[in-house]
């Protein structure tokens, strides 16, 4: 069976899926595109043999269009997986899920009235290879219990309209949801603690930043974001147990002596990094897809709790406190809650 997607957002993220979803990944065809750049849109979708129509919704409701992906800005994602859950479509959606909580809600409500999960989230970490051996050395018990995890999320440089809020919404947000997947714990409250600002910024931004965070089952997170750090992209991380530690390892790189030296080249982008992670992400979704069965990704509950939690994020880093996390005490049964 061929499956057949609509496409809502032809930018840098949509163009490369749409790469991906007519050159790597089997079974699927792009028939349908749509962006508020129209010439855009029907450039993108001439390259693919697909159709540039007027509306998000007419993508949705196009009888080709057999699921949806949502790669358009954020503030329009609610609108585009609501819209594919009315027509009772499964939609692929890029974080955020929803930039406001409460159309996060809104997405769960309408998710579970339906009856059955159509919609998967975009956070490709858990589609990696390293973060998969690390859950499974996790769950094995072979390091014992969690005590603490160390992360670090670094890039080269970023652009002078990436802000300070920004640390957290589109570069910790990464970092939750996998954290929240490897420990399989919830985040209960937040912090964030500003040391010396680099020079190598723009004058409006806080970088870098330490987040510290706390699971229901106490335990302790810290993560760096320094987002000009000059060198290159460097994604870290490493959980302690009680009987030892597991730490992702580094991507795979030759090591290369000349000149006096030895040296091993460092990536200088997540398109580099996570390519791998993109393609077996979209190849797990379309065969789910293609099944006729509920996606096994991230759900629209994990969407909601990413957007609450970057939101205490960006509350303590103006307050300068710890922020509790309560919203998500009861996670509903139908997204693997507890059912007492």
């Amino acid at each position: 069976m061929t499956v057949r997607i609509g496409v809502i957002g032809t930018g840098m993220i949509g163009q490369d899926h749409i790469r991906r979803l007519t050159h790597v990944i089997t079974g699927t065809r792009v028939t349908a595109v749509f962006d508020i750049d129209t010439a855009r849109a029907e450039e993108v979708a001439d390259t693919v043999g697909a159709r540039a129509l007027a509306t998000g919704r007419e993508v949705i409701d196009a009888p080709d269009v057999d699921a949806v992906v949502v790669t358009s800005w954020g503030p329009t994602h609610a609108e585009h997986v609501l819209g594919a859950i009315a027509a009772g479509k499964p939609v692929f959606c890029e974080k955020p899920l929803a930039t406001e909580a409460e159309d996060c809600l809104e997405i769960i409500e309408a998710e579970t009235a339906h009856g059955s999960r159509l919609v998967q989230v975009g956070f490709m970490r858990r589609y990696d290879a390293g973060y998969r051996e690390m859950k499974k050395v996790i769950e094995s018990g072979a390091i014992g219990v969690p005590l603490m995890v160390h992360c670090a999320h670094r890039n080269a440089t970023v652009p002078a309209s990436y802000t300070s809020a920004m640390a957290a919404q589109d570069t910790a947000v990464h970092e939750i949801d996998v954290l929240r997947w490897l420990l399989d714990d919830e985040i209960r409250s937040v912090q964030v603690v500003t040391p010396r600002r680099t020079g190598k910024r723009h004058a409006h931004l806080q970088d870098p930043q330490i987040m510290l965070f706390e699971t229901a089952e106490g335990v302790r997170i810290d993560l760096e974001v320094f987002v000009n750090c000059q060198y290159g992209y460097d994604i870290q991380c490493e959980t302690v147990g009680e009987d030892g530690l597991v730490r992702l390892p580094d991507p795979a790189a030759v090591s290369v002596r000349t000149a006096g030296r030895a040296s091993t080249g460092i990536l200088q982008d997540w398109q580099g990094r996570f390519e791998n992670a993109f393609d077996t992400e979209f190849r797990e979704w379309a065969e789910s897809v293609a099944n006729g069965a509920e996606p096994t990704g991230p759900s629209a509950w994990d969407g909601y709790a990413a957007t609450v939690i970057t939101g205490a994020l960006v509350q303590a880093l103006e307050s300068g406190g710890i922020v509790r996390v309560d919203a998500l005490e009861k996670r509903p049964a139908f997204y693997g809650g507890d059912t007492r």
